[in-house]
């Protein structure tokens, strides 16, 4: 129900936007992912819903593992999925009218631990999908960028704007991730100026929202996984690094309207303003899902590439596009709870 809502209302709030799909021909890296499954799910309503003729080919390692776990998705007529990642992607036999970015594997392992694949999968994947666009005749694409292209945001500064010109440290292996999207963005602006591609760029925050993975490095899904089973929240740092977390719905709206009506060039970032702190984070989602296994903070280094803070400014696309959030903390935390089969 709480998946379904959050479609209806995507639909909804971009019909005035629809339309420019009509015809369309899409190709999608990452599309089998966290962001990626939103943006099939609320694509497929859309085409249903409007008859838009809309038609999508995904690139996804494992095909059949989708399959899968979203049947419904592989048996879309309007979807063609087919095998292979960004590293080894062919030359296209096809025409595309759009193009969405949005393969990356954002993983603490292996950013630590193969630091190497990590930037190589950004950088290269990008430049091989820029020219992947090219060849096939793209007008427009969507790269989605990430919020840690600025480093480590000072302190002082409570939300870090588009226009900051801070960079992750180049003096740590952590910061290939960071690193590699600044790379890639500056990638796509050079195959905006020298081969004309129309390329608009998302720099995503942190979220919250259904098909979130609650047993991975994001602490906002550990914290919800440990209160939904009633046990202690356990923050192993100190818990004063600050974050925010937008719900996985108002993203996906902000994506396809910077897809379908963004200017040319544009970059916006894309998170909640709604500052608080690790050690806050566990406290809340204690209160919020009635745990009473409570939280704990051990006060252990931060293994993580930012121990600071991570709060964008989303003013620029407050004024430039007219979105905002639609969804608080409180309730992303409630909702992405109940998808995952929590009860009051």
């Amino acid at each position: 129900m709480i998946f379904a809502e959050d479609i209806a209302g995507i639909f909804a709030r971009l019909s005035g936007d629809w339309a420019r799909l009509a015809g369309a021909r899409l190709f999608i890296t990452g599309g089998t992912g966290f962001i990626g499954r939103w943006m099939l799910e609320s694509l497929s309503d859309a085409n249903r819903r409007l008859g838009l003729g809309v038609s999508a080919t995904v690139l996804t390692r494992d095909p059949a593992a989708f399959a899968a776990r979203a049947p419904h998705l592989a048996a879309d007529a309007a979807f063609t999925f087919v095998s292979g990642d960004v590293l080894s992607l062919a030359h296209p036999h096809d025409n595309f009218t759009h193009l969405i970015h949005a393969a990356t594997d954002a993983s603490a392992h292996l950013n630590e631990h193969d630091p190497l694949k990590m930037f190589d999968t950004v950088v290269t994947g990008t430049r091989r999908v820029l020219d992947f666009a090219r060849a096939c005749g793209v007008r427009r694409v969507l790269f989605m960028s990430s919020g840690a292209v600025y480093g480590q945001q000072p302190w002082e500064m409570t939300h870090v704007a588009e226009d900051y010109r801070g960079g992750p440290d180049l003096l740590t292996h952590r910061s290939a991730y960071g690193e590699g999207k600044r790379a890639a963005e500056m990638l796509c602006q050079i195959y905006r100026k020298q081969f004309k591609l129309d390329i608009v760029n998302a720099r995503i925050f942190a979220l919250l929202g259904p098909w979130l993975a609650l047993d991975i490095h994001f602490a906002a899904g550990n914290f919800i996984r440990d209160a939904m089973a009633g046990r202690k929240i356990t923050v192993l740092s100190d818990g004063r690094a600050v974050r925010s977390y937008l719900y996985a719905a108002d993203l996906v709206e902000w994506l396809w309207a910077m897809l379908l009506r963004a200017p040319e060039n544009a970059t916006y970032n894309l998170g909640s303003e709604e500052a608080i702190s690790i050690g806050h984070l566990a406290s809340r989602v204690a209160r919020v899902l009635s745990s009473q296994g409570g939280h704990e903070i051990l006060g252990q280094p931060d293994p993580g590439w930012n121990p600071g803070r991570y709060v964008p400014s989303i003013a620029k696309l407050r004024t430039e596009m007219g979105l905002a959030p639609r969804v608080g903390l409180d309730e992303a935390i409630r909702r992405t709870a109940v998808w995952h089969g929590w009860r009051p």
